[in-house]
């Protein structure tokens, strides 16, 4: 699952278009996005757009699986990820009415099947419902990867506590509640247990019976697994590799924080409701004075649930989600009554979503938005022909987000990837920078680092990780026993749980986050064929919390496809990270 704070669409009021420019902007939509599904190999696409407090446009694209080819339809269902978050959160936000919960007291007075262990942090400040729902409550587990449909579920408490076969940590207290914004899936977790053990009801039966119903939300539900005739209805996931996800799609007994499986139309529905909730209408699931609650920032660009931020006019709401194979984004005006919700059937970590928003905001003509700045380069100077073969490679734009740049096909400028596949690209401004064609981004090549200038005067120093590994030929090996080791802890990386806990060749971060297993960039991983490596030393790159040392490239042979493997390595010899690519 994933949260960003920012994405919120500052819109307040669109302007009416005559039906033929509607007809028009549709059909300029549909091949915008068929271009952007066919470069980032997305096999389902399904969006709702809001415009004056209705759903103005509800379509789909694409197919749901590979194997069966069934068109994805505005019906078709996708797991929504941590947009269930903000769901979830008004069921909560009901019985805190109701008078069965309190915003602001300990979460121990209401829970009973379970509690939140104390210790030294909760001496003094409280876990309360406030905090877990803006994820202020020093929790930790930032999220789930959930179960595979072959192996079942573990019972929630046995998720609370990490005890196998519960796939994550112990959820707990390891910082005085209060004191910072950590997102925390966790949290919502014990906000589940909360709302189980006071209404003696199962989740969903609650969940449905509270906001589904009442919302219309008829497409929707937080039962895992799906019966069969809803998983009839179901898309079927896929990795950011583009390898399917087995089984279809994971199941999630972290209800609360991750379990909803929805559609875009659903979705707009619930976004409705907050909006009209907020200007003293909707369907009393929450009262207009919570509904103000709900979209007051409490902490760190959180209100209770749901992300916020902007002011007057630009105020927005919002929040995207992530579960394994599926992304999604939902964003909103408060008072404007506008909104677009996407969903993917694919995890995605490229700039698409972004550009797609950024269309729909023009073609739409939604007004009272800040205008989109200007692209850092909109045509290219002329350059030397083998200046971007010599700048490609692997960059470390941030801890565990690597940034890969290759030549264009143009052959006056760069291609940044993403997952493998193309994403932006980079105009030469001179013989050293090159811009976005599309944003304010730029990149500026010294000796051993790239500096990123994401907006002026913002920059930061990206230090080179590795050149691509496609360019390498494979090497004798100089030390085989240490690649046997590194296969052997990548081999308990992709199994999980008491593999990697029992592995001595990983760092304590590494264990601690990539101890979910079923891994399927490492599936199969196949022969090892030594290609180089590079000194990392006083890089600062860090992964995991491992201060990277040296990165070592290695081809991967499967009966599939040739991939490539960088390994990173604190000076001791531990891993600390992989990366799996296909340049």
């Amino acid at each position: 699952m994933r949260f960003t704070r920012a994405l919120l669409l500052a819109a307040c009021c669109a302007i009416p278009i005559p039906l033929g420019a509607q007809a028009s902007r549709v059909d300029s939509l549909d091949a915008f996005v068929r271009a952007q599904m066919a470069q980032r190999q997305i096999r389902g696409l399904s969006l709702a757009i809001i415009q004056n407090g209705k759903i103005v446009l509800a379509k789909a694209w694409g197919v749901t699986d590979d194997g069966s080819h069934a068109p994805v339809t505005p019906a078709t269902l996708f797991q929504a990820g941590s947009i269930s978050k903000p769901v979830s959160a008004l069921g909560a936000l009901h019985l805190v009415e109701a008078g069965k919960l309190s915003l602001d007291a300990d979460v121990n007075g209401y829970l009973t099947t379970w509690k939140v262990p104390g210790n030294s942090f909760t001496a003094t400040e409280k876990v309360t419902l406030r905090r877990l729902l803006s994820h202020s409550a020093g929790m930790t587990v930032h999220g789930f990867p959930g179960y595979d449909v072959s192996v079942g579920m573990p019972p929630l408490v046995q998720v609370l506590d990490g005890t196998p076969p519960a796939n994550t940590p112990a959820i707990r207290v390891d910082t005085t509640p209060g004191a910072i914004w950590r997102y925390s899936g966790g949290g919502f977790t014990v906000m589940q247990q909360m709302v189980i053990d006071v209404t003696g009801q199962p989740f969903p039966r609650f969940m449905q019976e509270t906001v589904l119903g009442p919302i219309g939300m008829t497409a929707s539900s937080f039962e895992q697994p799906q019966p069969p005739a809803r998983a009839a209805l179901t898309a079927a996931g896929y990795y950011a590799d583009r390898t399917p996800v087995r089984g279809r799609w994971h199941l999630y007994p972290e209800m609360a924080p991750a379990g909803l499986w929805t559609t875009p139309t659903d979705l707009a529905k619930f976004a409705i409701e907050i909006q009209e909730t907020y200007a003293g209408r909707g369907h009393g699931v929450i009262s207009p004075a919570m509904a103000k609650q709900y979209l007051t920032e409490q902490k760190g660009g959180s209100g209770l649930g749901m992300g916020v931020g902007g002011v007057g006019a630009a105020r927005g709401f919002g929040h995207n989600g992530r579960d394994e194979g599926f992304d999604a984004n939902l964003v909103a005006s408060v008072e404007g009554g506008d909104g677009l919700v996407v969903m993917i059937d694919a995890n995605d970590n490229s700039l698409m979503m972004g550009r797609l928003q950024s269309f729909i905001l023009r073609t739409w003509n939604f007004t009272n938005h800040p205008p989109e700045p200007p692209a850092s380069a909109v045509t290219a100077a002329p350059i030397a022909p083998a200046l971007p073969a010599r700048y490609a490679g692997y960059y470390e734009a941030a801890e565990n987000n690597m940034l890969a740049l290759v030549p264009s096909s143009a052959g006056n400028g760069l291609q940044t990837l993403a997952d493998g596949l193309p994403d932006e690209t980079l105009l030469a401004i001179d013989s050293i920078t090159f811009g976005s064609n599309e944003r304010p981004f730029r990149v500026r090549f010294g000796r051993d680092a790239v500096t990123l200038r994401p907006g002026e005067p913002r920059e930061r120093k990206a230090p080179r990780v590795a050149p691509l590994a496609g360019s390498l030929k494979p090497v004798s090996d100089p030390d085989p026993a240490r690649s046997s080791r590194i296969t052997a802890a990548l081999e308990a990386v992709a199994k999980g749980g008491t593999a990697v806990a029992e592995t001595p060749d990983l760092t304590p971060g590494a264990k601690q986050d990539l101890g979910g297993g079923d891994n399927s960039a490492l599936a199969g991983m196949g022969t090892l064929s030594w290609l180089g490596q590079e000194d990392l030393s006083g890089s600062g790159i860090h992964r995991h919390g491992g201060e990277v040392a040296r990165v070592l490239l290695y081809r991967i042979q499967t009966k599939a496809s040739q991939r490539y493997l960088l390994v990173h390595l604190t000076d001791s010899g531990a891993v600390t990270d992989y990366d799996v690519v296909d340049r």
